[in-house]
């Protein structure tokens, strides 16, 4: 099983209309200068593990107030036994929410054919042409990331594809194309960027984009998406 490197016992935050619990896995295969997640991704190693029957237990016994557990990271795919965790949460008999960077698509294919998963968030980066590896800031592999995203939207399963909203990294056609690509999706959300613990410290002084132009950009994507959500905001 996976070493879980933080356990948040109740968000608000991570489900949208639920009350989860958060496990975050160490690691990810991505660089995204943007990412305030930055010791996770950096300096894996540095977390203490997180046994899992403390999880177990917290969550037997809120059961009655929990609405599932979100997994999380980093990025949870890069773990090869991450399906023996979400099995195990499963026993408890919770809903397990993923969320992912769409990099591993067997993976994903393989925990939804399962049933294992009730919810997948995919993170959108940029449009899917030879600038994803400036936003993920490293080398991918996008034709992955587009099987993904047809998997999650054949899946049967509720999900929802989302893109942080980077000032200086991202320009309002981008997002119209990212909309695009996703055509007739259930629900894309736009992110407000978080200038706090950034793995690019330059990018920590940036500020997010006002409101007035996120709504512009909002109103861009709408015609292609069934619900458009604006996640966020300072």
């Amino acid at each position: 099983m996976p070493k879980i490197a933080g356990f948040n016992r109740t968000s608000l935050l991570d489900w949208d209309g639920c009350v989860t619990a958060v496990i975050y896995l160490p690691g990810c295969n991505f660089r995204c200068p943007f990412c305030h997640n930055r010791e996770l991704v950096l300096e894996p190693e540095s977390y203490e593990e997180i046994p899992f029957e403390l999880v177990e237990g917290f969550v037997l016994e809120n059961k009655e107030f929990l609405d599932g557990v979100v997994v999380t990271g980093g990025e949870p795919t890069i773990h090869k036994d991450l399906p023996e965790l979400v099995r195990k949460l499963r026993t408890l008999g919770v809903k397990v929410k993923l969320d992912t960077n769409g990099t591993d698509p067997d993976m994903l294919e393989d925990l939804l054919d399962a049933g294992l998963l009730d919810f997948v968030a995919m993170d959108l980066k940029a449009p899917l042409d030879a600038r994803y590896e400036d936003l993920a800031g490293t080398r991918v592999d996008v034709e992955k990331v587009k099987r993904s995203i047809k998997v999650i939207m054949q899946s049967g399963v509720d999900y929802e594809f989302r893109t942080t909203m980077v000032p200086i990294l991202l320009k309002p056609e981008d997002y119209e194309a990212m909309a695009s690509f996703i055509g007739t999706a259930k629900k894309y959300v736009l992110q407000h960027f978080v200038p706090r613990n950034t793995l690019d410290p330059n990018l920590s002084v940036i500020k997010p984009l006002d409101e007035a132009k996120v709504r512009l950009i909002a109103e861009r994507c709408k015609p292609y998406v069934r619900r458009l959500v604006i996640r966020g905001g300072m």
